[in-house]
């Protein structure tokens, strides 16, 4: 295998061989986007033991897969959903009601019967209108209000665009109580690729301090704290152990009311080193001095999260001879938009040489399109459990 996966690129500890990607490969042709259960499994364990207590909802906008849905339902998991799609999702999964909670701070009344059919009672809050769709399901439905915490040194600050002002929670508790509705307890979210679990820390001791007001004004019932995702995977740098990370988390956690229910919602932690990206050259020119090689799949396929997510896939070759030279990686479309990587540094390849990429079960597949009328990857599943791989 040649190729340069960048610098300081981590693998997860295990990963699709050549050998496997090949067969697949043989079977299905390119471009595969495949799908490792194995992987899913060992990153939700991994976090489950980073924060014992804590009660895991993955999050499905990352990696909307039937396959990962049940793998996760049958390890005890929760499920974080956001749209009327989702729901679908994990219901034809079998997931029952009581496991999934609804995120999305801003919903469609619309949204909110679907949810209220299937049984969700669960939902997240963050304006005074928001509020206000749930009177007429205020006996049926628990409320959480999302505070934002600001992080700009997240790769995407989630706390932008939802979430209230701190300042606002008591003014939002007092309203909640007017219109007889049921508030359980706070939300946040710091952010995506996390770097440094500080801003967590923040985020929990701030809204400790304002349930703990809330209390004081006599509002009780106040039990829930949902710390939201954006635990960090190995892109191009690798992030700290995910226990060294959650360490400080846990010690923040411990701080909160014994009878807290805390809930995380992870999504790129469990999916993005689940899946690997496999790509065909299907052709290639010389141009100022440099390879060009065009690929079956690109910016408006599986590499979309390079636009969307600002994440910078691991990348490797099979096939190739000879010495590297920085060589650019383009993407199938007529869009010169369309270019996976500059100076990358790859030996001499041919038509049918396969590029891989690691680390992209998160926001690849997802946000996939088929412009230019160019198919998208083929989803294959490995490594589940009992059922035999589906291939």
């Amino acid at each position: 295998m040649s190729g340069s996966p960048g610098p300081r690129a981590a693998r997860p500890s295990t990963v699709v061989s050549a050998a496997r990607i090949r067969s697949l490969v043989a079977r299905h042709g390119t471009p595969l986007l495949i799908v490792d259960c194995e992987a899913v499994r060992r990153q939700y364990l991994a976090l489950k033991r980073a924060l014992p207590g804590v009660d895991l909802y993955y999050a499905l906008k990352p990696l909307p897969l039937a396959a990962v849905v049940a793998e996760l339902r049958d390890l005890g998991a929760n499920f974080d959903v956001a749209t009327s799609g989702e729901i679908r999702l994990v219901r034809r999964q079998g997931v029952a009601a009581d496991r999934c909670m609804h995120t999305h701070p801003i919903k469609s009344p619309a949204d909110i019967a679907a949810a209220l059919r299937y049984g969700i009672r669960r939902f997240v809050v963050d304006n005074p209108d928001e509020l206000r769709k749930f009177t007429r399901y205020r006996k049926r439905v628990e409320l959480l209000l999302r505070v934002s915490f600001r992080n700009p040194a997240a790769v995407v600050d989630l706390s932008r665009k939802f979430g209230c002002e701190p300042a606002a929670v008591p003014s939002l508790l007092d309203m909640a109580v007017d219109l007889g509705l049921t508030i359980r307890g706070l939300s946040f979210h710091v952010g995506s690729q996390v770097a440094d679990p500080g801003k967590y820390v923040e985020a929990i001791a701030a809204c400790r301090d304002l349930m703990a007001d809330a209390a004081a004004r006599g509002f009780k019932g106040l039990d829930c704290l949902d710390i939201g995702g954006g635990f960090p995977v190995a892109y191009r740098r690798d992030p700290l152990p995910i226990k060294r990370f959650c360490q400080p988390i846990r010690r923040a956690l411990a701080n909160l009311p014994r009878t807290t229910r805390v809930v995380a919602e992870p999504g790129r932690f469990i999916a993005a080193p689940a899946g690997t990206g496999v790509a065909a050259v299907t052709g290639r020119a010389q141009r100022e001095g440099r390879w060009w090689y065009y690929l079956d799949d690109g910016l408006y396929g599986s590499y979309s999260g390079q636009l969307y997510d600002h994440a910078h896939y691991p990348l490797e070759c099979i096939g190739g001879i000879g010495p590297r030279h920085p060589s650019v990686l383009a993407g199938p479309t007529c869009d010169s938009i369309d270019v996976i990587r500059e100076d990358m540094p790859l030996p001499e390849l041919q038509i049918g040489d396969l590029i891989l990429g690691r680390m992209m079960g998160a926001y690849t597949a997802a946000s996939a399109s088929d412009f230019n009328f160019i198919p998208r990857a083929r989803i294959v599943t490995v490594g589940r459990r009992a059922r035999g791989d589906a291939d």
